[in-house]
């Protein structure tokens, strides 16, 4: 099978490098840098096993600039583009789809085309009719964690397939071939599979995510409760989540939800229920922006003169400071007048959104009277002293 993959961050790339096991896979960027890189065998970004896979798999992979050759004999064309949310016109930005979808238009018209990239609910029908010449087109959404991508791929939750009401039975056909394409890749031997209308995957989509924010925001106000009166958030949460109906997973307090995908996913799903009586779905945005400003608050509490951010990404293993809770934080802190320094040995530059950047430890351990830091890890053990966290569990 022929597939070409539109976009290689980490939905493209684990998608590209999963599937190229057993398939001829070209990936396609807008990047010289990326596609120099992969061509190289090495990982344009933080994941370990796409940099395991990549070094040492027989993978049947390339990455190329050309977009239109890629595109023109492919069987699959699988686009993973991001969709950034839009805060004026309060919606995702999906016109880096509609850029790949020309294209295909020109090239490749009869391919089965597969969004992978988060769209509003409703969009696969919209796409459609926006372009009649492109019958074929499905959407699948994808459950993959920043830095274990190529991991979650190969030992999936569900793979979910939507098709658009008009399907033919050969896009139908198609569906399910897409489906057995990944779990042919994946490493688990029966992976829960569902062909449903295209707007119900949309909606299957934004739904879990802000599932998960409202799972954390929940825990973070727990936390807030007990910080404030002195009580034990690890023994409140261990005792809650002994019930099975809870669970013990996704209980770790934070500074907030943030990332690429669950600050976007629950503004956008917010949108969609602008003519829907809902309550729930705003207090979930709306827990997130005050759990950051409590953090603020505790911070100042401490009445540092100098306060060093302990790393910018959302998450250890990943590369992304894109919309992570930290950043919230440190704008809060510049508008209380505090000093703020960041230890982020991937920021190169010596600023961050006009903050300074310090690349080694021990002298941002040294200058910061109080590190705070949304994640521990072991290289900040000999500094716990100075440590403000709310990571009850040291992990996730």
């Amino acid at each position: 099978m022929k597939i070409a993959i539109a976009g290689t961050g980490y939905v493209g790339l684990s998608l590209a490098v999963l599937l190229a096991q057993k398939n001829d896979v070209t990936a396609v960027d807008i990047v010289p840098g990326k596609v120099d890189l992969l061509n190289k065998k090495r990982s344009p970004i933080e994941d370990r096993e796409i940099e395991d896979y990549l070094a040492h798999a027989k993978l049947s992979l390339k990455a190329t600039l050309d977009a239109k050759t890629a595109y023109s004999d492919a069987d699959f064309i699988i686009i993973a583009t991001p969709t950034n949310y839009d805060l004026v016109s309060n919606k995702f930005d999906t016109s880096s789809i509609d850029a790949v979808l020309k294209i295909v238009e020109q090239v490749n018209p009869s391919a089965t085309i597969v969004i992978k990239s988060t769209v509003p609910v409703g969009f696969l029908k919209d796409a459609m009719a926006r372009h009649p010449n492109l019958p074929n087109m499905l959407f699948s959404p994808e459950f993959l964690r920043e830095g274990r991508a190529l991991y979650d791929n190969l030992h999936p939750s569900r793979i979910i397939v939507g098709v658009p009401d008009s399907a033919t039975p050969a896009l139908r056909e198609a569906a399910l071939s897409f489906a057995a394409l990944l779990e042919e890749g994946a490493l688990e031997d029966e992976v829960p599979c569902r062909i449903v209308n295209s707007t119900e995957a949309e909606c299957i989509k934004l739904f879990a995510n802000t599932y998960l924010a409202m799972r954390v925001a929940y825990f973070n106000e727990l936390d807030t409760y007990a910080e404030q009166y002195g009580l034990n958030s690890a023994q409140i949460i261990e005792g809650i989540c002994l019930d099975p109906r809870i669970g013990g997973h996704y209980n770790n307090p934070s500074f907030g939800y943030g990332g690429y995908c669950l600050p976007k996913d629950t503004r956008q799903l917010l949108a969609n229920f602008a003519e829907t009586p809902a309550d729930l779905i705003p207090a979930i945005v709306a827990a997130n922006v005050t759990r950051k400003g409590v953090i603020v608050d505790r911070i100042l509490a401490h009445k540092p003169k100098v306060v060093g951010i302990y790393r910018l990404i959302m998450k250890a293993k990943s590369d992304n400071f894109r919309q992570s809770a930290i950043q919230d934080v440190m704008k809060g802190l510049r508008k209380a007048q505090v000093n703020v320094i960041i230890y982020e040995p991937r920021q190169k530059g010596q600023d961050f959104d006009g903050f300074r950047v310090i690349n080694d430890l021990a002298e941002f351990a040294a200058e910061a009277d109080l590190i705070v830091a949304n994640r521990l890890t072991d290289e900040l053990l000999p500094y716990k002293d100075k440590i403000y966290t709310r990571d009850i569990f040291a992990r996730d």
